[in-house]
């Protein structure tokens, strides 16, 4: 092993060279990976679930930013159906909403797409018709809005049940659509109300004006029979003015239905044994607020409305001011129906239950039991977002529920109306949703600590089930982990409060391990939010870089802060994993490198810079354990420095995540894992000699939109790799 710099004057001999390897580029014979998720469970907002009507154990999920899911009831586990998804997908990886044919249960249909802004792509519909394992495309001129406002409500998609071949999708911002040939080609019902292009359905959130447009549309099946398509269709706009309308010419036509209530959103619409329709109501859409809701039956056989909320309204509007979530009726008997209350704070959201056509209620969650095995998480985490709640049309003592969280099924509904206590299970073994954030594999202890949006963070000392959440401190996301490379049990993080109690900071540290953590003394004197933390190799001390702020280290975990000397603001730093005086930072605007010799308190620029670029490009270093540091820096490659130098990898076009692993024998080189492109192809790469060959180790059935991040090799075992998706978990990949 070559000797290591011993001081600054050491560090910044020479200028920056760029070099290349001589190499061959992509290896012919990529090594054969197993992947699987590390078991968290849930962890994000599932929007929707969709039962088939007449085929027992068939439903799908739908998720805000995670894709779509198949329920396994054979292994208890959920399959996901969108991981196949290229890279020119990214923005379509968020679900609009879900179809079945209720004819036919091989065919499913996905509205598939993200983002109404910059970020999304145009939507698609996705029709399988073997149930979802392999599916044809159809693009809509439009985006779609599966993690917008209202991601709640629908379902917007429906396929009629006399005539499969005939489909509605009602878009936030175009109108209703229609399709005649089993969703592969589409074309916008022109006659529907103006409405829903209004302002008047759409919902100012914290990015302007955001359309909601159509929330759901249904088939009346009492309207055709198995030789003719419905006649009779309805559409729900989220609007406070009058919402609901109905055609009886199969679209040609739409009316408004006479005396329906207005002042409040539809969300849901689903139908009864009696041909009745039942409808939640909110003020606002869901799912950041919803401060007043009701639930109405309508009647088509005589046109009359009837109020059948569950509970009444806070007149003071400082107490349980809530809307209504969603509705659902057992599919053989009118008279059990559930409801979900939303966003009521106090005393906290419920699932109400009728067994009398809702003339009075009971409350299911109250005095409940749970079953949090598989996410003992869960055991301080509240339910809420109650966005869409489902009795199963097979099986009546399945309620199911979702959550910002994941999803809650009971097992005894129909004991709880004879007195007994619901007895609730968290079936999201499989359904992985998180958002990895930071990522660490120590070399001692858990293989696996992790950072994550909206759970905080865990130690995994088994990647295959659930754990608790880190004790101690809490922050809605850890946003930056750190470890002291010749002290791995100490750790810090650095996180984000969605609601930041008084005097909170924002970076915590751990003796042991992650298991528990401390809450730093203060806060540097500028910047905001998270940012980026990093640790010495011998635990001493921290440099903190808050976002929009400048750098500051400190010796006593912020008791007292000391400006760092010497760096821009768009610097990343991390600590060298060996020496603890001897620090790396790179500016990816300007693509200079700086180092630190004298513990991080004054940086001098390396001579030689590589251009400018802007300052949006998000660099990552790793420190080489055999001295110098590796750089991932998107378009400018995988770079690698030492004493002197600055060498360019030949063959990585672009890096954008980068992770060093375990090597084959003492003396090797670490293994190099690098998502971007190399030699001309996207993914996930290996190399086990440097840089000068590389392997494409990740396959088509797991590309998640191209949103793979956070790539973390594993110092003890050899080829091992982890790395986190937007809305896809924590994957990690073991050599067969």
């Amino acid at each position: 092993m070559r000797p290591r710099m011993q001081g600054l004057a050491a560090l910044l001999l020479g200028s920056l060279l760029a070099n290349v390897f001589v190499a061959d580029v992509l290896a012919a014979d990529p090594p054969a990976y197993r992947w699987k998720n590390v078991a968290i469970g849930g962890g994000g907002f599932i929007t929707g679930l969709v039962f088939h009507p007449a085929q027992e154990d068939v439903l799908f999920a739908r998720t805000d930013i995670g894709g779509a899911y198949r329920w396994n009831s054979g292994e208890k586990r959920w399959q996901p159906l969108l991981d196949w998804m290229p890279e020119a997908d990214k923005g379509r990886f968020g679900v609009e909403s879900i179809a079945v044919d209720p004819a036919d249960a091989s065919k499913l249909y996905i509205a598939a797409g993200t983002y109404l802004n910059e970020r999304g792509s145009d939507g698609v519909i996705l029709r399988s018709s073997d149930g979802g394992d392999t599916f044809e495309r159809a693009t809509l001129p439009f985006k779609l809005g599966g993690n917008e406002q209202g991601r709640g409500n629908g379902e917007r998609l429906a396929v009629d049940p006399n005539d499969g071949r005939v489909l509605l999708f009602g878009t936030r911002a175009n109108g209703l659509w229609r399709s005649g040939d089993d969703g592969a080609t589409w074309r916008e019902m022109t006659m529907f109300p103006a409405v829903a292009k209004s302002d008047s359905a759409a919902v100012t959130s914290w990015n302007g004006l955001r359309p909601v447009g159509i929330a759901f549309v249904a088939f009346d099946p009492a309207s055709g029979n198995k030789d003719k398509a419905s006649r009779t269709l309805y559409a729900g706009v989220s609007t406070r003015e009058t919402s609901l309308f109905r055609s009886l010419d199969a679209g040609a036509n739409w009316q408004a239905i006479p005396g329906q209530p207005t002042g409040l959103r539809p969300n849901h619409m689903i139908r009864d044994a009696r041909g009745r329709w039942l409808l939640s109501y909110g003020d606002e859409p869901g799912p950041n607020t919803m401060n007043n809701g009701a639930l109405w039956r309508f009647d088509p056989a005589d046109g009359s409305w009837t109020d059948i909320s569950p509970l009444a309204q806070s007149t003071d509007r400082q107490g349980d001011g809530f809307g209504w979530g969603a509705v659902s009726v057992d599919a053989n008997n009118a008279d059990v129906i559930v409801a979900t209350t939303f966003n009521r704070f106090s005393p906290g959201d419920e699932v109400m239950r009728s067994v009398d056509g809702g003339k009075t209620w009971k409350p299911m969650l109250a005095g409940s039991q749970y079953d949090r095995s598989n996410a003992p998480w869960t055991a301080d985490s509240s339910p809420h977002w109650m966005g869409d709640v489902e009795i199963d049309p097979h099986d009546p003592d399945r309620v199911w529920f979702v959550t910002g969280y994941g999803a809650w099924a009971s097992r005894n509904a129909r004991a709880f109306d004879g007195g007994a206590a619901v007895q609730w299970e968290f079936p999201m073994r499989g359904l992985e949703e998180t958002v990895p954030l930071a990522l660490l594999s120590p070399p001692q202890g858990p293989h696996l600590v992790s950072g994550l949006g909206d759970i905080d963070g865990f130690v995994h000392d088994d990647l295959d089930i659930g754990q608790p959440r880190f004790a101690g401190v809490r922050f809605s996301n850890t946003e930056s982990l750190a470890m002291a490379g010749q002290q791995p049990s100490t750790m810090v993080r650095a996180g984000h409060f969605h609601d930041r109690p008084a005097g909170a900071v924002r970076a915590a540290w751990s003796r042991d391990g992650g298991h528990s953590w401390t809450a730093f003394a203060s806060e540097p004197p500028d910047g905001e939010g998270a940012g980026k933390i990093t640790i010495a190799a011998d635990g001493a001390r921290v440099i903190w870089h808050p976002r929009k702020g400048g750098h500051w280290i400190s010796a006593d975990f912020g008791g007292r802060w000391q400006a760092v000397q010497g760096l821009p603001k768009t610097a990343v730093v991390e600590a060298d994993g060996v020496q603890p005086a001897l620090y790396y930072a790179y500016d990816a605007s300007t693509g200079k490198l700086y180092i630190s010799g004298d513990g991080g308190t004054e940086f001098t620029e390396a001579r030689g810079t590589t251009g400018a670029v802007g300052d949006w490009i998000r660099a990552e270093l790793r420190p080489d354990p055999r001295g110098g540091v590796w750089i991932a820096a998107a378009w400018r490659g995988l770079l690698h420095w030492s004493p002197g130098k600055l060498t360019r990898i030949a063959g990585v076009d672009n890096a954008t995540s980068l992770g060093l692993g375990a090597s084959a024998k003492a003396g090797d080189p670490p293994v190099l894992f690098v998502y971007g492109k190399v030699g001309g192809t996207q993914g996930l790469h290996r190399s086990d000699d440097g840089g000068k060959r590389w392997r494409r180790i990740d396959d088509d059935a797991h590309r998640f939109a191209g949103m793979i991040r956070h790539v973390t090799g594993d110092p003890r075992v050899h080829g091992r790799v982890y790395f986190g998706t937007e809305g896809r978990g924590i994957w990690y990949g073991d050599p067969q």
